[in-house]
């Protein structure tokens, strides 16, 4: 199995996938890859302007993006894709469109028994997790279920912050994932900061960027790890 599950897709003051481009790239090697875009969890822009930003980006390094819309027959498409490529935007929206379309099981099928590389990135890596349970996004849509991927087998947060902006009273990202533990006591919960990635594959698991990664399990203080520390305890 081979996942590259990222934060973020833009830096502040930065262009759209502008710095996970090249990690994209050394992903999905040096042989142009042309692979299945997922865009379900765009909103406010239609699929076809997600799938347009996407492969612009793509084509600097190499590779191509064929959007899922454009395909009368989804499973069929997840079948026989070279890649898959999941946008962020809203996790909910994008496991909707996810089960109303019976993905799930072709997804994984593709990806773990077939060894096809994924890249997903904010809400694209909440769907390779158990479920989605620990997204950021408000339920504007019934998901069809929570269920997930379950590509790994632990929780990740995109977007981590430490705290709140200043002047916000409300709950931390912190309580709100310590919500979480108090209900799914066995899972573990990475919070991965922007400019952060994992990279999955020869089954071993590294963390990628210039942050820490935030780890967080049930009776445990939450604590910190490098990129360059150990993260293999996460897939058991």
């Amino acid at each position: 199995m081979r996942l590259l599950l990222i934060s973020n897709s833009t830096m502040a003051g930065e262009e759209y996938l502008d710095y996970p481009k090249n990690n994209i790239k050394d992903f999905l090697g040096d042989k142009p890859v042309k692979a299945l875009f997922i865009p379900y969890a765009g909103v406010t822009f239609s699929f076809a302007d997600y799938e347009a930003k996407v492969k612009a980006k793509l084509n600097e390094v190499g590779h191509d993006v064929v959007s899922i819309h454009h395909f009368e027959d989804p499973v069929k498409a997840v079948e026989e894709a070279e890649a898959i490529i999941v946008g962020g935007g809203s996790t909910w929206n994008l496991l909707h469109w996810i089960h109303k379309n019976n993905l799930t099981e072709v997804i994984r099928k593709k990806v773990i028994g077939d060894n096809t590389p994924f890249i997903g990135w904010s809400a694209g890596s909440n769907l390779a997790c158990p479920t989605i349970k620990t997204t950021n996004d408000m339920p504007i849509i019934d998901p069809l279920g929570f269920d997930a991927l379950n590509l790994i087998p632990f929780q990740i947060n995109p977007h981590y912050l430490d705290k709140n902006p200043d002047g916000h009273g409300g709950e931390t990202r912190e309580d709100r994932i310590n919500e979480f533990m108090v209900v799914n006591p066995d899972l573990y919960v990475a919070g991965l900061r922007e400019g952060s990635m994992f990279l999955v594959e020869n089954g071993e698991i590294d963390l990628i960027g210039k942050h820490n990664c935030r780890i967080f399990k049930n009776g445990v203080e939450a604590y910190e790890l490098r990129p360059n520390d150990d993260f293999n305890f996460l897939l058991k």
